[in-house]
Order: structure tokens, then sequence, then C-alpha cells
């Protein structure tokens, strides 16, 4: 939903001095370093500021759509912080420094995974062309702003719906936000076109971004003075859609089908957004007593998630388990039942179950986490610290696992190990000096001459020369 909009500065502004510009795409004004450290404050703004959702079986499914998508995306830099907020409404987002986020509402909104991939395929491609920077040049002459802070309050105006971002806004100067958030047109149609060769070229159907236009206009019209967040930033008309449709038939035809993971995927969300966990057993009962019902599967996996949410793990596990019995191995099968299991009581039955999964999909983010969740629960700290240490070499800019990680830490006495967690999610969370803090004092933990205490050590030199930076 997103905001790579229009902010105004001036060539003369402390920030180019500091940064020097290497070119490309956009120009001259804001170069790849800056558009880097713009992405890095307005990610530490969401941490700050915005509910996310980090359930690993939806993050794990978004990050699979998203990179089928970027192979056949002119990215230069297609190493992406995604983000995933927690708000029912549609949205997305792409912010310089390789950002992309949705609101999870997209997911409840797409009938399709076509129409769910077209917004995603939308947004990559604003990012591909570098249309804030693009922006930015048109608007050189105006005031100078702080942008890293300006865009981050832009967009927390956006997926929060609330006044946070707007003081961030006011707190570097009073502009209208409505015309820094709005795209051009000419950006908007560069977007639909580039978005849909994307979509073709992924094995997926461009079919889906019109389809998905016309939901939104839909909203529109029914939602009268609250229209989709979206349409605040991308603003849409009927000859857009129109466009965008004809455009669309202009590919050749294929029988393309949705995966079954974005249904059961939706399915999860709809339980998360249900207004109680007996409404969301009755929704869900009821769409599988329905004969014309298609999809069965998501909605009886819907069914065990909302017995889940219902503290009824008994009848959830019914469910999965007659789930396997026709999809043995399923991976969200399986890290739903042994969240059931956990639920029941039963640690031993889950970690089972997870130790095999994972011996079938090594290094799989959901049933690892769900592994060091066990572990935590049973008390063995060490084992579920081993967990979460996997998962943040691989995952280092995701600050709750750093979160998990500082406990499990606790739980096993490794104080050195909860300093150095610790001190990864303050610098997440833009929460330098409190990082150099924790580094310090796992610094004085350690032996001299332990190569752990020379690892501690050179990560503190880095943050001390970031902080010194953000001071200068």
């Amino acid at each position: 939903m997103l905001l790579l909009a229009m902010l105004p500065v001036s060539t003369g502004h402390t920030q180019e001095n500091t940064l020097p510009s290497i070119g490309g795409a956009g120009g001259g004004l804001i170069s790849e370093q800056q558009e880097a450290e713009i992405g890095r404050q307005v990610m530490i703004s969401i941490r700050r500021s915005a509910p996310q959702i980090t359930d690993p079986l939806v993050y794990d499914y978004l990050n699979d759509v998203i990179y089928r998508l970027v192979p056949s995306a002119p990215l230069k830099n297609r190493d992406l912080t995604l983000t995933i907020i927690d708000s029912p409404d549609i949205n997305a987002f792409a912010v310089p420094g390789s950002i992309v986020g949705i609101n999870a509402g997209l997911a409840l909104n797409a009938s399709s995974e076509q129409q769910f991939a077209s917004v995603l395929a939308h947004e990559l491609a604003h990012l591909s062309q570098r249309h804030f920077a693009r922006r930015m040049e048109q608007q050189e002459t105006s005031a100078p702003l702080t942008i890293a802070g300006m865009l981050a309050g832009i967009v927390l105006s956006a997926v929060t719906q609330s006044d946070i971002g707007i003081a961030a806004i006011a707190g570097t100067q009073a502009l209208s936000v409505q015309n820094m958030l709005a795209y051009s047109r000419a950006h908007e149609q560069e977007a639909d076109r580039i978005g849909m060769e994307i979509l073709a070229d992924a094995g997926m159907d461009p079919r889906g971004m019109p389809e998905m236009f016309e939901t939104m206009m839909r909203q529109n019209r029914l939602q009268g003075n609250r229209p989709p967040e979206y349409l605040s930033t991308h603003p849409l008309t009927q000859s857009r859609v129109s466009d965008t449709r004809n455009r669309a038939e202009q590919y050749p035809e294929r029988d393309v089908r949705d995966t079954q993971e974005y249904h059961l995927m939706r399915s999860r969300l709809q339980v998360y957004y249900a207004r109680s966990a007996k409404v969301a057993v009755e929704t869900f009962q009821d769409y599988l007593n329905r004969s014309d019902t298609e999809k069965t599967d998501a909605i009886r996996y819907g069914l065990a998630v909302a017995h889940l949410r219902n503290d009824d793990p008994a009848s959830a596990i019914n469910v999965l388990e007659e789930l396997l019995a026709t999809n043995p191995g399923r991976i969200t099968y399986e890290v739903t039942l042994a969240e059931a299991l956990l639920k029941q009581g039963n640690t031993d039955q889950a970690r089972n179950r997870l130790r095999e999964a994972l011996a079938r999909n090594p290094g799989n983010y959901p049933i690892t986490y769900l592994l060091a969740e066990t572990e935590t629960a049973d008390g063995n700290g060490e084992a579920a610290a081993e967990y979460l240490k996997r998962l943040t070499r691989e995952r280092p800019r995701e600050e709750h696992l750093w979160n998990r990680l500082a406990e499990a830490e606790g739980m096993a006495r490794n104080i050195v190990g909860v300093h150095r967690a610790k001190a990864e999610y303050e610098a997440l969370m833009g929460n330098l000096e409190a990082a150099q803090r924790q580094l310090r004092q796992a610094q004085e933990k350690l032996p001299a001459g332990a190569p752990m205490r020379q690892v501690v050590t050179e990560r503190l030199a880095e943050i001390t020369d970031r902080l010194n930076a953000q001071r200068s």
C-alpha cells in the first residue's frame, strides 16, 4: 500500500554529502546506499510500531510466493526483507532498500492465488523500477526533509491506520500526506505492465491482476467513505482496470491452478481474524456441510485450526490425522498437528513427529521453529537454543527469533548467549546503545583469547561504528 511516494528533498541536503550517489535507475539524487538506509529505518519503525504476524507457516508461504516471482522480476537486489502486517485490510507495499510487505488481509480478500500474487508482482515492479528515486528527482526543488524518517512515518500511517505515522511526518515537516502517498498514473501503469510480465514469466496467470483490481473496485463502492487502504496509495480507475484486463487477454490462456498451500494459509488467517473461536468453528463447519463446497481439504484444515483456537485440541487432532491419512507428510498438517499435541500436553509425541518431519525436510522453518517451542515448553533451553541458532543464521533480520533465542539461552543459563541474542534484537529495533551495552557485558564475561570473545569484539566494533555514524 505504498508510499514510495513523493518525498521532497533538496540537492543540498546533508545526507547526500555523507552517502555518495552511485547513479542507476532513477538517476543520482538517491543512491542505492541511501535506499538501503531508508529501508533499514523503515523496518525499524515497523518493528517498533506496527503489529506483525510472525506465524512461521504463514511467513514461509509468503516467502515461497515472493521467491517464485523474484527470478522473473528485473530487480538488481534480490535479497528482500519481508514483513506481514497484522491487519485484515487490503494493503501491500514496497520500500527502497528491498523491503516488501503485505497486510494479512490481502490473503483474506484475494479469492485465488493468482490474485494474491498479482499484488506482490505489482509491488516488485515498483521496486525494480525505483519509482521512489524517480519521484525524488521530480521533487528536487522542494524543501529538504529527513527522507528515512518521513518515509517511515508514511508507511506507519498507512499500515497502522493510526496517528503514529502522522506524528513522525509532522516531526520532520508538515506537508500534505495525501500528495506524498499516491503513485503517479504513469508509475502505476508501468508497474501494472511489468507486474503482469513477472506473473506470466513465473508461470502464473496475469489475469489475476485485473480480477484483484475489480475486487478492490467493488469494495470501494461498498465501503463508500472508507475504501481499501491500498487505493489511497495506488489510485485505481475503471479505465486502468479495463487497460489491465485488455493487456492480460493478450497473454495466451493457460490452465494455472492455485497451490493447495494458498488456500490452507487463507483458512488459517480466516480463523485468526474470526470474531471468536466459537464463530470460527461454526463458520468452517457450515462451509463443510454445504454440498457444493469446493476446496474441502482447506476447509477441513480451517476447522482443525478453529478447534485448536477454541481450546479443543482433541477435535483438531482427529481432523488433522484424517487429512494426513490422504496427504501423508504435508508440512502444514504435521506442524499444526504438533501444535495440537503440544496444547494437549503430549510433548514427547509432538517432538517425535516434528523430528521425523525435519528429517524429511531438512532446514524447514516452521518445523524447526516449532521444535524450538517444543523444547522450550519442556524446559530444555539448550536444545531450544540450538534450533533457534540455526534459524537466526538463516534469517538474521527476524527480530522475534533473536528474542526467543535470548529466552532459550536464559533457560539454558548461557549468559553470554543471552547478551549476544539481546544485542542483535536491540540492533534490529534501532536501539544501538542498548546493543552496545549487551555486547560489552558479553565481552566482560569471556576470557581473553577465547575465540568467542573475538567474535563478540568484532560485532561490538560494527555496532559502535554504526552508532558513531548515527550520532554524526
